[in-house]
């Protein structure tokens, strides 16, 4: 594609030189029409296969009468890498979050909460950081998930960033819980992309609800 590019600006350049009564090689200024071609390609956009939408849990709306998941916004959906970037480089990372914060990236149209039909039957994969640790590994979850590096790339919902006191927590949000072997390929991917050497444990939602801190792993890696 970039050689294809080249050489059309270079065809380009020619034309007008010569037309205009340069040489060959001599700058003779752009046409109209050079202008406009290198305009087009500048704000060309790289379409990402799925959309994305980041949501924002904010600490200080949350009150312990409110079920859970009420204070959750959509803030941005994006479809696009270049408007993934724009928003990722004015927003706060991890480490800036107020203590309590949950941050999600979720695939567009799947709300981060276990009543969701998609979310309904799945499960998480969760790494643990210490506070103001987990910006760097934040970002290559979301470069895997937006760029589908995983090769279940269909099970994927979506990743949250939850900020606490002592720690951040990063979870990788799956479909099909009971699918072990697409869920096992996943938690491997994302430690391998992430260069993480910690065990990783994988909680059915299911169990999340009915026993809460209490659930057990069904998978690690």
């Amino acid at each position: 594609m970039a050689d294809e590019l080249n050489k059309a600006a270079s065809e380009e350049y020619k034309t007008s030189s010569v037309e205009d009564g340069g040489e060959e090689g001599e700058i003779v200024g752009e046409s109209d029409d050079t202008a406009s071609f290198l305009g087009k390609q500048i704000t060309m956009k790289h379409p990402l296969e799925h959309s994305w939408t980041f949501w924002f849990d904010n600490p200080s709306g949350k009150s312990k009468q409110a079920a859970w998941g009420s204070s959750i916004r959509p803030i941005y959906t994006f479809s696009a890498a270049e408007d993934f970037w724009s928003v990722y480089n004015n927003i706060h990372h991890p480490s800036k979050l107020a203590v309590g914060a949950d941050f999600h990236c979720f695939k567009n149209k799947i709300e981060p909460k276990w009543e969701d039909p998609v979310c309904a039957n799945g499960g998480k994969w969760t790494m643990n950081f210490s506070r103001g640790k987990s910006d760097t590994c934040w970002l290559y979850t979301l470069l895997a998930l937006i760029g589908e590096q995983f090769d279940y790339g269909d099970e994927i919902c979506g990743a949250v960033i939850n900020v606490r006191v002592r720690q951040e927590k990063i979870a990788l949000w799956t479909r099909n819980a009971a699918n072990e072997t697409a869920q096992v390929s996943i938690g491997k991917q994302w430690k391998e992309f992430l260069d993480y050497n910690d065990t990783i444990g994988f909680i059915f939602h299911d169990d999340a609800k009915k026993l809460d801190r209490a659930a057990k792993n069904r998978y690690s890696v």
